[in-house]
């Protein structure tokens, strides 16, 4: 508990498995829910979106055009 988690992906698809990943807990997106009907999640998301490269690191590194970043803390 407490330790975070950061992921880069570099492609649409692993995205969305890393979004539905730190949403849920697990890779098909499947939402837990406790008694009370609240959303149990392991993970605390840190960025609400996925941080992506400026134009400024682009133009310096072509590669970096599809990268993404998202990170979590664990509950």
């Amino acid at each position: 508990p407490g330790g975070r988690l950061v992921v880069i992906s570099y492609h649409s698809l692993e995205d969305r498995l890393v979004k539905n990943f730190f949403k849920s807990g697990n890779f098909e997106g499947r939402v837990e829910k406790d008694f009370y009907g609240r959303v149990s999640s392991p993970f605390e998301v840190v960025t609400r979106k996925a941080v992506i490269p400026t134009d400024e690191e682009i133009a310096r590194n072509p590669r970096s055009r599809s990268a993404k970043l998202r990170a979590a803390i664990k509950l």
